[in-house]
């Protein structure tokens, strides 16, 4: 992030909205709109968006995978035929 070119008070983003979108764009780097000095909303280009859905979504599941090592090596887990039969009893499946 770059503080000078990256923080603008909203009446400078209303005024040159489509210059700051192109530099959005551009530069892949989000714009921090303030009122009155304080930050209040993030632009980001969607491409950029995206790809930080897609990181935390990735993050996610690498701590559940995590997650679920532990609780193997601590003894916690369930072989997947009985927690499947105990499912399907409990559901009262075939």
């Amino acid at each position: 992030m770059n503080i000078v070119q990256d923080i603008k008070p909203l009446s400078t983003f209303k005024r040159n909205t489509a210059e700051i979108i192109k530099h959005i764009k551009e530069t892949q780097r989000p714009t921090i709109i303030t009122i009155n000095g304080s930050a209040e909303v993030v632009v980001q280009d969607a491409e950029s968006y995206q790809s930080m859905l897609d990181t935390l979504e990735y993050l996610r599941n690498v701590q559940k995978i995590q997650q679920g090592l532990t609780e193997l090596k601590d003894g916690k887990a369930i072989p997947a035929k009985k927690a499947l039969a105990d499912f399907r009893k409990k559901h009262h499946l075939l």
